[in-house]
């Protein structure tokens, strides 16, 4: 997943532990692709769909997991027999490392996940919010200073796919529009200079059940 603010992925260390290295020596750090970040103190608001994506990653993780450490400890996959596999070879302990820390790493996100209502509202009421304004979940459709129209909607930073025109709330382009309403005109910073786009429409009432996965 990716955002439109120019992250390209970053890393961390993790730790493998000595139960998998089966080695009497100090622990041997790893290094895990980290997910999207946020910034320190900001809430990780999502969509309905994004903490529907986020929860299927995890229930999927698990269950690699799972079979990594089953494969591990020589065990077969569930639905299978001891005799009914070849015997596997030998699973990788930096493996199984990094799958346990991106498997806590996704726990904590999806942990701190805030909901929040299609038509930007956490309380699940949008009925006092104007309709013609930017908040978290809206479809914007803007037109550049050549005219160009162009389609985005403000997303979580897991669910962000730039292929898709899903951008993270905290992108530059989102943090321009967020506050806006149609007829007026947002003020965007890029390495070119500044860049003005007219707020053309919002939308709360778009399927998002329509869209494709984004991708990983």
């Amino acid at each position: 997943m990716g955002c439109l603010d120019g992250w390209e992925g970053t890393y961390y260390a993790a730790q493998v532990s000595k139960a998998f290295t089966r080695d009497d020596g100090i622990d041997t750090p790893v290094v895990v692709p980290a997910r999207a970040p946020l910034p320190p103190g900001v809430a990780n608001y999502v969509t309905p769909r994004g903490l529907a994506l986020l929860r299927a990653e995890l229930a999927q993780r698990h269950a690699e997991h799972m079979a990594l450490t089953q494969a591990a400890a020589g065990r077969p996959a569930a639905g299978t027999s001891a005799t009914s596999v070849s015997p596997a070879a030998p699973v990788d302990p930096t493996a199984i490392a990094v799958s346990a820390a991106r498997l806590a790493e996704l726990e904590r996100r999806v942990g701190q996940a805030v909901l929040v209502d299609k038509r930007g509202d956490k309380s699940g009421s949008a009925k006092n919010l104007p309709q013609d304004e930017v908040r978290f979940g809206a479809q914007v459709t803007i037109r550049s200073e050549s005219g160009a129209l162009r389609t985005y909607r403000l997303v979580g930073v897991d669910e962000a796919d730039g292929t898709q025109g899903l951008v993270a709330f905290i992108a530059p382009l989102a943090r321009a529009l967020l506050g806006r309403r149609v007829g007026e005109v947002a003020t965007l910073k890029t390495p070119r200079g500044e860049e003005e786009l007219e707020i053309v429409s919002v939308d709360y009432d778009y399927d998002a059940s329509a869209d494709s996965e984004p991708r990983a």
